[in-house]
C-alpha cells in the first residue's frame, strides 16, 4: 500500500472521528455553525462538519443538586446553618446554553442566595414546624427565576437545620417545662372530675340515707381484710336507732 493511500485513509478516519457523534437518549446536542446556533439534535447519530460545527451536549435528566450549609439569621435573631437539596431539569436545551453562561453554577448560586433570603424572613419556630411551607416557597421562587434559562425546578427540600448548642439547651428546657405543664393540667382535670363525681354521689346518697350506712359497712369490710393492722371505727348511732325506736316489752 502506497503512502498516499495511507494518508487518505488516515484523513478519512480523522474526518469520521471528528464528524460523527452519538448522543444517548437523555442527551441533546446544541449545534453551533460558525458561532451561530442552527439546531438542537439528538438522540442518536449526529454528523457534524469538522472545524465548522461545534456541539454542546446538554443532559435532559433530572439533576439533584446539594445546596451547601448557609449561615442564616432568622427574623427572631437566631443564628443557624441551613442546607437543602433541589431537583431540576433542562426543558429547553438552546435556552440553557445561550441564556446563561453555566446553568449548573448559576442555579447553585441562585439556590444559595434564595435559601438565605427565605429562611431569614421567618422565625425559628416557623422554620422548624412549617417545613413544607418553606419548601414550597423556595421552589416557587427558584422556578420563576430559572424559567428564562429553560430550567424547571420541580422540588426543593430543606435537609437539615443546625442549631447552636445554647439554643438546643433552651429548647430542651422549654420542652420539659411544656411536658410538666401538661402533666399538671391533666392531674388538675382528674381531680376536678373526681370531685364532680363525688358531689354527684353525695347528692344521690342524700336521697337514701341507708345507702351511706351500706357504704360505711362496705368500707369496713374492705379494711378488715387486711390482717396486719388494727383499725378503730366509730359506730354511727343511726345503726342503733331501729332498736331504740321499739319500746321495751
Amino acid at each position: 500500500m502506497s503512502v498516499p493511500i495511507i494518508v487518505v485513509i488516515v484523513l478519512v478516519v480523522m474526518f469520521l472521528a471528528s464528524a460523527i457523534r452519538v448522543l444517548n437518549e437523555y442527551e441533546r446536542g446544541v449545534i453551533f455553525r460558525l458561532g451561530r446556533i442552527i439546531d438542537t439534535k439528538g438522540p442518536g447519530l449526529i454528523i457534524l462538519i469538522p472545524v465548522v460545527d461545534k456541539m454542546v451536549k446538554v443532559d435532559m435528566r433530572t439533576i439533584t443538586m446539594d445546596v451547601p450549609p448557609q449561615d442564616v439569621i432568622t427574623r427572631d435573631n437566631v443564628s443557624i446553618k441551613v442546607n437543602a437539596v433541589i431537583y431540576f431539569r433542562v426543558l429547553e436545551a438552546n435556552t440553557a446554553v445561550i441564556g446563561v453562561e453555566n446553568y449548573l453554577y448559576a442555579t447553585s448560586q441562585l439556590a444559595q442566595t434564595t435559601l438565605r433570603s427565605v429562611c431569614g424572613q421567618v422565625e425559628l419556630d416557623e422554620l422548624l414546624s412549617e417545613r413544607e411551607k418553606i419548601n414550597m416557597n423556595l421552589q416557587e421562587i427558584l422556578d420563576r427565576s430559572t424559567d428564562p434559562w429553560g430550567i424547571k425546578v420541580s422540588l426543593v427540600e430543606v435537609k437539615h437545620i443546625d442549631l447552636p448548642e445554647e439554643m438546643k439547651r433552651a429548647m430542651a428546657k422549654q420542652a420539659e417545662a411544656e411536658r410538666e405543664r401538661r402533666a399538671k393540667v391533666i392531674n388538675a382535670e382528674g381531680e376536678y372530675q373526681a370531685a364532680q363525681k363525688l358531689i354527684d354521689a353525695a347528692a344521690l346518697m342524700s336521697t337514701q340515707p341507708i345507702s351511706l350506712q351500706l357504704r360505711y359497712l362496705q368500707t369496713l369490710n374492705q379494711v378488715a381484710a387486711e390482717n396486719n393492722s388494727t383499725t378503730l371505727f366509730p359506730i354511727p348511732i343511726d345503726l342503733f336507732r331501729p332498736f331504740l325506736s321499739h319500746p321495751e316489752k
